[in-house]
């Protein structure tokens, strides 16, 4: 089904510009629509890569839009312990080499090879589980990875140590890595020994690391969310094509949006 949405905006706004905003696209993927002749206006193709669009106009994208934007294959697992997301060493298993046919909850328009490009959009490390987005798309791969992205990142994590407020105090801001200061965190105890750590950076082995200077060690770290996308009930091990719908709100939020 083609694209639809009507522009309910007072000030008049550039075609891409208003996609991106809604995550259909990126800026400059929609610019590429309007050049294969993909965008309509009140039925009208639009042609002019500076278009704008105006209060109660209508956008259409063709349907050969929808398909062209879903031509990259975006992927969500529920990595298990033991998984390393990227470039294995030894005899370790990528989280690629997880995503069989057996493996799959739902349909994909394919599966993916030994050969298939996909890389993890925010890693987990070996001793790590949970929410692992693999992907070919660099649009999204810069949504949500890249410098500027607004999203949050939300983990479970049981922990051994004495548990106190002024600890969890230190672990929401107070910290430095590598020489630098951290952004501050939301970290709340959520059951005995259990901790839940919301966070906008992603250094290597944050968490861990960060437990490590208030003398806490981490026994297990569970990923839940990346931004608007929950885990949900997807079984470990498991893994789901990435929808369009989540791939344009997460395009969305990592704007601020």
């Amino acid at each position: 089904m083609a694209w639809t949405c009507r522009y309910d905006e007072t000030e008049p706004q550039r075609v891409n510009r208003w996609l991106a905003q809604n995550g259909v696209c990126s800026r400059r993927e929609a610019e590429a629509l309007i050049a294969g002749g993909l965008v309509f206006i009140d039925g009208n193709r639009v042609d002019d890569l500076g278009r704008k669009i105006e209060a109660g106009q209508t956008l259409v994208l063709a349907d050969a839009a929808r398909s062209q934007l879903q031509a990259s294959l975006s992927v969500v697992l529920n990595k298990p312990v033991g998984v390393v997301s990227a470039q294995p060493e030894g005899r370790q298993i990528p989280a690629v080499r997880l995503l069989t046919a057996d493996a799959l909850s739902g349909e994909s328009p394919t599966i993916p090879g030994r050969h298939t490009s996909l890389a993890p959009l925010g890693r987990l490390d070996l001793d790590s589980r949970g929410l692992l987005i693999l992907s070919e798309d660099g649009v999204l791969a810069k949504a949500i990875i890249g410098p500027a992205s607004k999203l949050d990142k939300e983990y479970l994590v049981r922990v051994a140590g004495t548990v106190t407020q002024k600890k969890v105090a230190i672990l929401r801001q107070g910290l430095r890595l590598d020489g630098r200061q951290l952004k501050p965190a939301k970290v709340s105890l959520v059951g005995e020994q259990r901790l839940r750590f919301i966070l906008k950076e992603g250094r290597n082995r944050q968490i861990r690391r960060m437990c490590e200077l208030v003398d806490l060690a981490v026994v297990d770290l569970f990923r839940t969310r990346i931004g608007p996308l929950c885990l949900g009930d997807l079984p470990e091990g498991r893994w789901r094509v990435l929808t369009a719908d989540e791939r344009g709100t997460l395009m969305k939020a990592s704007a601020g949006e």
